[in-house]
């Protein structure tokens, strides 16, 4: 099963509620847990409060390492098949949509990277902020529009992908996809008040820059990790590098990272509202409702797998 929602709607306080009522291992679907050190900014759970359940692709890679949608689809399937050996019930948890897209129905085989066709699109961007989404969209509407137009390192790969192959990447996606086999899947969305979550965002985001993330950042480039790293692109930890390189003062950063942090949250109620196959729960998951809620609604769907019931 999968908890999906957007950040700070208490995927992961459900995650654990579910793996110790259903005897479950929790699988990380968040493109910036699987890199270590980046602790704080991530909202990742703490050791001291994962008790005895087993926490799977959480801390795997180093911050200069590149990890792909495809590399994620890889590794998770193996680790659901370690997890179903054991007569244990996988429980995915995060708010990366493309990875679980990936890992339930496959992706294609694209073309290569192609550096120089790269280094291209980056300076048309840069030239004429926006022209690659407007091009994207004349390649690729359907691509286009799932695309936000200020992610550039998701438009240049999929202009990449039209580029290379001659043809749209939802048309490679239908043709070339390999869907997770042997599994039934249930999806749950978490949907909280939206008023109530951007709160929870703001104070969320004004807390981690007061009480460790700038630390964390220090301790980061300490061990000799340069700020060209992608995970110092993320929201959070560009926002603290402002501070640090005095670009701007702490309570401007602190704004900014608020406004995206919102957007962001936006953004993945958009990409998992498309979903027709997850069933939302109202509320946060730290709610005794909504984990109820989930306990009954994972009892109806694992009845005919008797195996995690017992």
């Amino acid at each position: 099963m999968a908890i999906v929602g957007p950040t700070g709607a208490g995927k992961s306080a459900l995650a654990l509620h579910v793996a110790r009522k259903f005897r479950g291992e929790i699988v990380n679907c968040d493109s910036l847990q699987v890199y270590r050190y980046f602790d704080i900014g991530t909202a990742k759970t703490p050791l001291s409060e994962r008790g005895d359940i087993p926490h799977h692709l959480f801390d795997i890679l180093d911050p200069d390492e590149l990890f792909t949608a495809g590399d994620y689809s890889r590794l998770a399937r193996q680790v659901l098949a370690e997890i179903r050996s054991r007569g244990r019930l996988p429980v995915i948890v995060g708010g990366t949509g493309f990875y679980l897209k990936a890992l339930l129905d496959g992706l294609f085989a694209g073309p290569q990277r192609d550096t120089a066709l790269r280094q291209r699109l980056q300076a048309r961007e840069e030239r004429r902020p926006g022209s690659l989404h407007r091009l994207l969209s004349r390649f690729d509407p359907t691509s286009a529009g799932r695309i936000h137009p200020h992610d550039r390192n998701k438009l240049i790969r999929a202009l990449e992908i039209c580029i290379l192959a001659r043809q749209p990447v939802t048309q490679l996606y239908q043709s070339g996809s390999q869907p997770l086999e042997g599994f039934r899947s249930l999806l749950l969305g978490l949907d909280p008040d939206r008023q109530q979550l951007y709160s929870l965002l703001n104070h969320r985001c004004k807390q981690m820059m007061e009480t460790g993330l700038l630390d964390e950042v220090r301790e980061i480039l300490a061990r000799g990790y340069p700020r060209s790293c992608k995970p110092f692109e993320a929201i959070g930890y560009k926002h603290a590098l402002w501070v640090l390189d005095q670009k701007y003062p702490l309570d401007v950063a602190v704004s900014e990272m608020q406004k995206e942090t919102r957007n962001y949250a936006k953004r993945q109620w958009t990409w998992f509202k498309k979903d027709t196959r997850v069933r939302w729960i109202a509320g946060f998951g730290s709610a005794r409702q909504v984990q109820e809620i989930t306990s009954e609604t994972i009892l109806k769907f694992l009845s005919a797998d008797p195996i995690f019931l017992s």
